[in-house]
């Protein structure tokens, strides 16, 4: 099957710096504090720069165990990202990688307009129902909503 593509765009509150901060440069710190269901997110290999790889490690119970991303680029004075989620329990035999590709613009109210561009590849002839690509998107939008209600409620943190 070929690759399926979602293009999301949404505008929040917060300033594109502090969003792709809490997001993407601190996330190894911030994220296990503010989400119940990480339990920890930690390099696997490198330092945060090109070809690093992350895993995210979930609480037991929850619906995957892990994720591992690899950082394709990162440019922090744009606010621009694009990682691969190159392995996670919950892929299984249903998906080989899933392509994110992130972008902060300022708004013109001081807050930000993201753009997320996602790419899942799935293995072989594989056919992904709606019900999983639903359940993945909506758990990589969480992160989103906890990260961005954490900065509003905490102004002074990444200003």
């Amino acid at each position: 099957m070929p690759a399926i593509i979602f293009n999301d765009e949404f505008v929040c509150p917060v300033a594109p710096h502090r969003l792709f901060h809490g997001l993407f440069v601190d996330a190894h710190n911030l994220i296990p504090e503010i989400m119940p269901v990480v339990k920890s997110v930690d390099f696997v290999s490198g330092d945060g720069g090109p070809g690093s790889v992350q895993q995210v490690n979930f609480v037991d119970g929850y619906q995957m165990k892990y994720i591992k991303n690899r950082l394709d680029f990162k440019d922090k004075e744009n606010c621009v990202i694009n990682y691969t989620a190159i392995e996670s329990d919950s892929f299984g035999d249903r998906i080989d990688y899933i392509i994110s590709e992130v972008k902060f613009d300022a708004a013109s109210d001081g807050g930000s307009k993201c753009t997320i561009k996602t790419t899942v590849c799935p293995k072989g002839d594989v056919v992904l129902d709606d019900e999983t690509l639903k359940a993945g998107k909506q758990g990589h939008m969480e992160q989103y909503k906890v990260v961005i209600a954490h900065l509003i409620e905490n102004p002074h943190l990444y200003a």
